[in-house]
């Protein structure tokens, strides 16, 4: 099919910035995890990165307005937009309830799913990239979704660590909670995925 693309790609340009900015999100919130900044230290950096987003998928839902000839479907631009800036407020979220909860020591399995939502944030910078030549996104997606699946095995592993070994039960709603914050991230970049499949699909 062939495929009228006009000159003007800050679309593309906007996508591949909320993509950029939900990788550095994770790569400071890893810090955390790995013992090599406080939460003091990834909190402020992470909530700048977080409203610059908004920012970003404000202005992109603002251009489909203004715009006569877009150069993917409308819908497709504003479902793209509303799900990668919804990656990075589930990070920021993550960082919010560490912070509230008083988290000094992060858990083996919080280390674990915070280094999937790195790995699985590069794979949507990667596939976000070959969105404007529709060439690579599929391959990117399909790592995007073996990562969910590997995460939804370490999710549960930490669910059931909770009952383990007499942990007290405010530890255990605690990290409960934060750990389905980071699966959600997981999930959440399986949409993007989604998203991303369909566009090329139509495009294709």
């Amino acid at each position: 099919m062939f495929t009228l693309l006009p000159k003007d790609d800050q679309y593309f340009e906007r996508f591949s910035a909320l993509a950029e900015n939900i990788q550095k999100s994770a790569l400071i919130l890893n810090r955390f995890f790995v013992g090599e900044e406080t939460l003091p230290g990834v909190a402020e950096p992470i909530k700048a990165l977080e409203h610059e987003c908004d920012q970003i998928s404000h202005d992109i839902l603002r251009r489909i307005d203004r715009t006569f000839v877009t150069p993917i479907d409308r819908d497709d631009i504003h479902r793209l937009a509303v799900r990668l800036d919804d990656v990075i407020d589930l990070i920021d979220d993550t960082v919010r309830r560490l912070i509230l909860y008083h988290v000094e020591v992060p858990t083996p399995y919080a280390r674990k799913l915070g280094d999937l939502v790195v790995r699985v944030s590069g794979e949507v910078v990667q596939a976000v990239a070959g969105l404007k030549k529709m060439r690579g996104v599929m391959a990117h997606c399909i790592v995007v979704k073996k990562l969910e699946n590997e995460a939804d095995v370490v999710f549960h592993g930490a669910l059931a660590s909770l009952f383990e070994n007499g942990m007290p039960a405010i530890d255990v709603i605690k990290w409960k909670d934060v750990y389905e914050n980071l699966e959600r991230c997981m999930d959440r970049c399986e949409l993007v995925a989604h998203v991303l499949e369909s566009i090329v699909l139509k495009n294709s």
